[in-house]
C-alpha cells in the first residue's frame, strides 16, 4: 500500500525510461540480426527481462551488465529448440511477438504466461501465422495461450490477417516475415487499430537493414525474401512516451509545470501525441531541446478525444478529465478490454471511487468533471495492471486520503516509478 501526499503546485525536470515498445522490437531485431547490435537506453523492466529470457531459451546471446547499454550478438535468424516453455508472464507485447518469432525454430515450442494472459485472445495471429505454413495451436482450443508451435520456419507468400482488437499481430507478423523462405505479403480485414505501433514496426526494421511495401491505406505489406535478414547495428531508444504521460498530467492537474528531457518532437511514439490533449484542455506546451515541457493551467476544459491510435494513456486522460469542467468523451477504446486488465471498466470503476460521475460504454467512457468539486481520497485496486497504479497515483497529488493497493505491479514497465514519483511530491 502506498500513500500519497498532495501538493499545491508541482516544478520539475526529469528523463523516464527508454520505450518499452521500441525495446522489444529492437531487442527482437538485434536477437535476429547478422552481427552485434548495442542497444542505448533500453527499458530494463518486468516485460523486458522475460523477453530478454525467452530469447536466451532461442540461443541469442547477450550482454547487458550495463544498464544503458545491451549488447546483443544476433543468430542470423538460427533459433535453437528451448529444452523448457517460455513464460512470458502478462506481457502481451512479447508473448504475440515471440508467438511469430518460435516459427523460425525447429522442433516443439511452447509458450505460456500467467491466468490474464491466458485470457488475452491471439487467435488472429495464428490463423495468420497457418497461412504461411506455420503449425500451431491453442492448447485449450479458445484462441488464448497457452500455444504450441510445431516449428519448422515460416513459408511465406500470401496470408491474411484479420486485424481483431491488437495491433501487435500485425507486427508479429512484419518482424518474422523476412526470415520466410519465399516473399511475404499480409492482407488485412477489417480495421487496424494503434496505427502508430505499426509505425513504429516499419522504422525499426527499416533501421535494422529491411524495406517494408506498404498501400497507403495500410492494408496490404509484402516483405522481399531477396533482401536477407536483419543486420547489427548500434540503436538508441527514446524515452517512453506512455511513461513521460504521467508527468505531464501531473503538471495538468496541479497547475504546474513538468519537462521531460528525452522525448523528441519526432517521436516514433504515437502516445507522444498525448501533450496535445492537454494543449487543448488548456495546457501550454513547449518543445524543445530533444524534451517537452508541460505548463498546467487553472482551469481545465474537458475534450472529445479518439484514443484509437494511443491506448495505453486513455487512462492518464481518464484520470485529468476527473479535475477538468465538462464533460470529456473519450472514444474508440473498446480493445483496451483485453490489456493487462479491462481497462474500461476498471477505470470506471476506480473514478467513482473517488466521487467522479463517469457513464460507461462498450467503447467509450464519458467523465463529467467538476473540477475539485464532489472529489475526495479513496483506496485505489489496481488489479495488478501497472497503467492504473501510475495514473491514479495523480489523483494522489490533488486529493487527501489516495492509497494505491499493489503498487509495486509498476515494474512491469517502470520499476523506478515511484522514486521519481517523489519528485512530484517535494521529496
Amino acid at each position: 500500500m502506498r500513500t500519497i501526499t498532495p501538493v499545491n503546485t508541482v516544478d520539475a525536470s526529469l528523463s523516464v525510461p527508454g520505450s518499452k515498445s521500441l525495446t522489444q522490437r529492437a531487442l527482437l531485431a538485434a536477437a535476429l540480426a547478422d552481427g552485434i547490435s548495442r542497444l542505448h537506453n533500453p527499458l530494463d523492466s518486468e516485460d523486458t527481462r522475460l523477453l530478454k529470457a525467452a530469447l536466451q531459451e532461442f540461443g541469442v546471446e547477450m550482454d547487458c551488465q550495463d544498464a544503458r547499454c545491451w549488447q546483443v550478438h544476433g543468430c542470423g535468424g538460427r533459433l535453437r529448440q528451448p529444452a523448457l516453455p517460455l513464460f512470458l508472464g502478462n506481457n502481451g507485447t512479447a508473448t504475440r511477438l515471440l508467438t511469430a518469432v518460435a516459427a523460425l525454430a525447429h522442433g516443439e515450442v511452447r509458450i505460456t504466461g500467467d491466468a490474464r494472459m491466458a485470457e488475452r485472445p491471439i487467435a488472429p495471429l495464428i490463423s495468420a501465422l497457418q497461412g504461411w505454413g506455420v503449425t500451431i495451436a491453442s492448447d485449450l482450443d479458445n484462441g488464448c495461450p497457452p500455444l504450441t508451435i510445431q516449428a519448422q520456419g515460416i513459408r511465406g507468400g500470401a496470408t491474411r490477417l484479420v486485424t481483431g482488437k491488437s495491433s501487435q499481430y500485425l507486427s508479429a507478423l512484419l518482424l518474422v516475415a523476412p526470415y520466410a523462405a519465399d516473399d511475404a505479403e499480409i492482407t488485412l480485414v477489417g480495421q487496424l487499430y494503434s496505427k502508430p505501433y505499426v509505425d513504429m514496426t516499419l522504422a525499426v526494421m527499416r533501421d535494422f537493414g529491411i524495406a517494408v511495401q506498404a498501400d497507403a491505406e495500410r492494408s496490404h505489406f509484402a516483405v522481399s525474401a531477396g533482401q536477407g535478414g536483419y543486420r547489427g547495428r548500434d540503436y538508441a531508444i527514446e524515452g517512453d512516451a506512455s511513461s513521460a504521460s504521467y508527468f505531464f498530467a501531473a503538471a495538468a492537474i496541479c497547475n504546474g509545470r513538468v519537462r521531460v528531457e528525452n522525448l523528441p518532437a519526432a517521436s516514433l511514439q504515437g502516445d507522444a501525441q498525448f501533450v496535445h490533449l492537454l494543449e487543448r484542455m488548456g495546457c501550454r506546451i513547449e518543445w524543445e531541446g530533444g524534451g517537452v515541457s508541460v505548463q498546467g493551467t487553472a482551469e481545465l476544459q474537458g475534450i472529445e478525444a479518439d484514443m484509437g491510435d494511443m491506448p495505453d494513456v486513455a487512462p492518464t486522460l481518464a484520470l485529468v478529465a476527473a479535475f477538468a469542467h465538462g464533460t470529456t468523451s473519450i472514444r474508440n477504446i473498446a480493445h483496451l478490454r483485453v490489456k493487462e486488465s479491462d481497462r474500461v471498466s476498471v477505470v470506471v470503476h476506480e473514478l467513482r471511487r473517488l466521487g467522479v460521475k463517469v457513464d460507461e460504454e462498450e467503447d467509450a467512457m464519458h467523465i463529467h468533471g467538476k473540477g475539485m468539486a464532489s472529489l475526495h481520497g479513496a483506496r485505489i485496486h489496481t488489479y495488478n495492471d501497472h497503467r492504473i497504479a501510475m495514473s491514479f497515483a495523480l489523483a494522489g497529488l490533488r486529493l487527501t486520503g489516495v492509497e494505491i493497493e499493489g503498487e509495486e505491479c509498476v515494474a512491469k514497465s517502470f520499476p523506478d516509478f515511484w522514486q521519481r514519483f517523489q519528485l512530484l511530491e517535494g521529496r
